[in-house]
């Protein structure tokens, strides 16, 4: 056991060391055709009209068919060495990272990611996905390099970063496989790694939390989010629409730019204040030291969740206030500031404490309270006692994710839009016919079916997040979506997959969304922004004998969920650890972009390929979203 921590550790810090001196630039993208990467492989042009790329033929990963698919597969990966270019990808959001050569110390780190792929878990009939640790580490997004072996080796393969259990991923990107451990098998995987690398930020929160916590706790705070509190939470989502309104029509009238971005996070952050904890952030028109914090835990929640390895956690480093690497010092410091922000506001709610069982709590007038807050919910309900640090790992958890998420969707449906004029008028008419120029009430929010439904395709575009990290805690068999065959032909590569993949117990699994909902063995034009894909039912292909395609529902919900596309579309997740806020964070979404699109047309000022990509918990610009909002003329 001594052994295989030591050389975690050796591990981490190469990788820190790598990290620090080989990626400083544009984030990973796709190379132009004949650009070698690091891997040996020739990465592919981008993807589809709204990632920049040509339409083109493509080769099925499974089965030996050609079809015309939106997905491009048309260059076949080849061995050798790389030589670095630099290039934009047409009209992509992505900007494409050159490689170089490799270094004595990404050989060294090489030489671990193969041994490691064969030699853990040797009989799990795995496809290994064969390249360099320095390809998955660095500034650029990590689900693009895992795409691009996706491309090679199908819906499962296997990355190894050392030949040891703790540092051997399994990257699923098969419906079938996804379904079997969210739906299927939801206790027989934790969050693992994902859990590790975020308790000193979300302590045991609904996301990391153990099973044990997880059941104590999510029948606590899952009915806080009834239907009778989102109602009253529709008001403060137009309360603070309307500052960030006010916000544009200032940069209108002074001509100024705006980065569309940062007003998005900004607002969804004074949302969760509200909403969460009765606290008025006001982020969209002030700073202050609790803002500055609480962004800065965002962001180190966020570099944790996207390290693969906790270099924060090597002993000789130290930790803390005591670290010896800056980044880690300053988060320290925020860290104190924000947990002593949620501890006052913890003893203040408790020193209110109204008692109340969960049906006198749904049935309160929660228009006429004067703190109709989450955190009020929680500490009232009878039967949901917890201590202070439970409570505030609760409150954080929310935090993190109600943030980020809901500002992520809104840069990238906004992006898309922008582009789409058709699209943008088709929910501008649709607001106007359904709202006029008042209020998002409650009841106009099913009706504004248009811009529900490009939100539900923004997020299948731009998953948020776009990996989910799971860790198998028992044997188990993943099955696969392809053909009845015992074996069959997948990836770019030609390789033999084998009808399941054996995982053993304490197996690491990245679930890559980002993947799924862009596999064109399940979506039709998958790269293309198209929110009518929502409309119709979408039968399977042929070959695909374990997916039964997307139903749309007679009376649909707030959005197309996992259950009508039999999880191939997972954007809160699934199972019994599915998103606990996904109605609310969709009519956040649905209100913000509804109030910007009454009042306002959205074009870019800066040409799409330079918006750039960039990840952390959640996909976000690589340096902001620049628009110019100019007033609609009606």
């Amino acid at each position: 056991m001594t052994c295989t921590k030591n050389l975690l550790l050796l591990v981490a810090c190469l990788c820190a060391l790598q990290a620090a001196h080989t990626w400083s630039a544009a984030p990973l993208g796709f190379a132009s055709q004949g650009t070698m990467g690091k891997t040996g492989m020739r990465l592919r042009p981008a993807l589809g009209r709204s990632m920049g790329g040509p339409r083109r033929a493509a080769t099925r990963m499974s089965g030996t068919q050609t079809d015309a698919r939106d997905q491009v597969l048309d260059e076949i990966p080849v061995a050798g060495e790389g030589t670095k270019t630099m290039k934009r990808t047409g009209t992509s959001a992505l900007l494409v990272e050159e490689s170089n050569k490799n270094s004595v110390l990404d050989d060294v780190l090489g030489a671990l990611f193969q041994v490691g792929g064969k030699l853990i878990f040797p009989n799990d009939d795995a496809v290994v996905a064969v390249g360099h640790l320095n390809d998955l580490i660095g500034d650029f997004p990590l689900f693009i390099p895992l795409q691009q072996y996706f491309f090679r080796a199908g819906g499962v393969y296997k990355l190894s970063f050392a030949p040891v259990s703790q540092a051997t991923f399994y990257v699923i990107s098969d419906a079938a496989a996804v379904k079997h451990i969210l739906k299927e098998n939801t206790f027989s995987f934790d969050k693992g790694l994902l859990a590790e690398i975020l308790e000193p930020i979300l302590g045991q929160g609904l996301i990391p939390a153990n099973i044990e916590t997880w059941k104590a706790r999510r029948p606590v705070v899952q009915p806080g989010f009834h239907l009778n509190w989102l109602n009253r939470m529709s008001i403060t989502f137009n309360e603070c629409a309307n500052v960030l309104s006010d916000k544009l029509d200032k940069a209108h009238e002074e001509d100024e730019v705006v980065d569309l971005e940062n007003l998005f996070n900004s607002v969804s952050l004074d949302i969760i204040g509200k909403a969460v904890f009765n606290y008025d952030f006001g982020s969209v028109t002030r700073e202050s030291p609790v803002i500055k914090a609480a962004y800065a835990c965002l962001k180190e929640a966020e570099h944790r969740s996207t390290f693969l390895l906790p270099y924060w956690n090597v002993p000789v480093l130290g930790s803390g206030e005591t670290s010896v690497i800056p980044r880690q010092r300053e988060f320290a410091m925020h860290l104190k500031v924000l947990n002593d922000k949620l501890d006052q506001m913890v003893k203040e709610a408790r020193t209110l404490k109204s008692e109340a069982d969960l049906e006198a709590l749904e049935k309160r007038n929660y228009h006429e309270m004067e703190d109709p807050s989450l955190l009020r919910f929680l500490v009232d309900l009878r039967g949901g006692d917890c201590d202070d640090k439970q409570l505030r790992d609760d409150l954080m958890t929310l935090l993190v994710a109600g943030h980020e998420t809901t500002g992520s969707l809104l840069t990238w449906c906004a992006f898309e839009l922008a582009q789409n004029r058709e699209e943008m008028l088709k929910i501008q008419k649709e607001i106007d016919s359904v709202v006029g120029d008042g209020e998002i009430e409650f009841d106009h929010i099913k009706q504004l079916n248009a811009t529900r439904l490009a939100l539900a395709e923004s997020l299948r575009l731009y998953p948020q997040p776009p990996i989910l990290l799971r860790r198998a805690l028992e044997d188990t068999e993943l099955p696969l979506s392809h053909g009845g065959e015992d074996k069959s032909t997948v990836g770019a590569d030609g390789v033999m997959q084998e009808k399941t993949v054996k995982l053993g117990k304490g197996a690491n699994v990245f679930i890559s969304v980002w993947n799924l909902h862009r596999n064109p063995n399940l979506w039709d034009e998958p790269n293309k922004f198209d929110p009518s894909r929502w409309a119709g039912r979408k039968e399977p292909f042929s070959d695909l004998t374990s997916w039964k395609g997307y139903e749309p529902r007679e009376n649909p919900g707030m959005y197309p969920n996992e259950v009508d596309a039999d999880f191939a579309y997972i954007p809160f997740g699934g199972g019994q650890r599915k998103c606990v806020g996904d109605q609310f964070a969709m009519m956040e979404a649905v209100i913000i972009l509804s109030k910007v699109l009454q009042k306002f047309d959205i074009q870019l000022a800066v040409p799409p390929e330079e918006v750039g990509m960039s990840t952390g918990a959640t996909i976000h610009t690589r340096a902001g979203l620049k628009v110019r909002c100019t007033p609609r003329n009606k």
